[in-house]
């Protein structure tokens, strides 16, 4: 599977809503689920935490344990689901994955971790990936990143995905373990180097593009986390400029009428449009119109009842503002700068 590029696992953001959105700006990025417990793989509601749109593939099952037995059950389950990828999460530093045992704390365990893979490994025939950090509280990254690597390579692992950060489970909330330990991408740089056969994909901090292209001439690939959620129109330019081909729509304009149909077949299976346009909010960045439309989801999309008429209202502020800064810069021209701003 190609994983260039990839859209991280997010707790409360990277929902089936959100990914059927992402998908109609990128075609090849692989996406990820949320995490979910092996626990509520096998015993809870598989349909409500599994359940995805086919239009969503590549897609990526996180599952968040540590106990061999339920993670190859849980891993099987969601291979019968569909899913083309099933990943450990050895990253996660909040105090329930700690209390819990899977998370980053298991990053002090990599043999549990080996035996958690290579359980999943026989159990499944689609790929077994983990993702990890450089290591926990007062571990040495030189040391605690190679183990597990050793570790789970030697268990069938197919792919790692380093988020090039400590994670400080002793001192620091789950928020602040996402800046404030420092990144180190070299270590990153280095892990593929001495383990030149593995496929490494790099994760952290990562806002750009274009520092994505920067990070691909050291490792196999990029995941970008919250600044494709915040700021997804980015993901326009992943398939054009990562693999060569033309995206799905060429504009957000296009990408959020073609998702219309879609939502108003949730919408008539009883999902309220704000399970879609909560995932919009950064849509349209720096250009007019994008208060007005962040506004009017925000006032209209969460009311009963609330169709798709919301998200074309809220998409015609941008273009009429759009349309009213273009005559504007027009009459600028056409009067030769007269009655208009300053040039900066």
């Amino acid at each position: 599977m190609d994983a260039r590029f990839c859209v991280a696992p997010m707790l409360d953001w990277s929902d089936r809503f959100c990914r059927i959105f992402h998908r109609q700006l990128t075609r090849r990025a692989l996406l990820y689920s949320e995490m979910v417990t092996c626990a509520a793989v096998i015993h809870g509601d598989r349909n409500r935490l599994l359940g995805f749109d086919r239009r969503e593939h590549p897609l990526a099952l996180q599952l968040g344990g540590s106990v061999a037995a339920d993670l190859a059950l849980a891993a099987k389950i969601g291979e019968d689901f569909g899913y083309d990828e099933v990943n450990l999460n050895v990253g996660c530093p909040s105090d329930r994955v700690k209390e819990g045992r899977f998370g980053a704390c298991l990053m002090a365990e990599p043999d549990l971790v080996a035996e958690g893979v290579a359980a999943m490994k026989q159990g499944v025939r689609v790929p077994v990936t983990v993702k990890c950090r450089i290591g926990i509280d007062d571990q040495d990254p030189e040391v605690a990143l190679d183990s597990l690597t050793r570790a789970v390579v030697a268990a069938g692992c197919d792919r790692l995905i380093v988020h090039a950060r400590k994670a400080w489970l002793n001192g620091l909330s789950p928020k602040e373990n996402r800046d404030v330990p420092p990144l180190d991408y070299d270590r990153v740089y280095r892990l593929k180097q001495a383990f030149g056969d593995v496929v490494v994909v790099i994760n952290g901090g990562i806002g750009s593009i274009e520092a994505a292209h920067a990070h691909l001439a050291h490792v196999d690939g990029v995941m970008l986390g919250r600044a494709a959620y915040q700021e997804p129109w980015r993901l326009i330019a992943v398939d054009r400029e990562i693999f060569g081909q033309a995206p799905p729509h060429a504009t957000m304009e296009e990408a959020l009428e073609a998702i219309e149909p879609i939502i108003e077949q949730e919408l008539a299976r009883g999902t309220r449009l704000h399970a879609f346009t909560r995932h919009f909010v950064g849509a349209f960045h720096a250009v007019p119109g994008a208060r007005a439309f962040r506004r009017l989801l925000a006032e209209q999309g969460v009311r009963p009842g609330a169709g798709v008429g919301v998200l074309r209202q809220a998409v015609a502020c941008v273009v009429r503002s759009r349309e009213r800064a273009a005559a504007f810069t027009d009459s600028r021209g056409a009067s030769g700068g007269r009655n208009s701003l300053p040039s900066v």
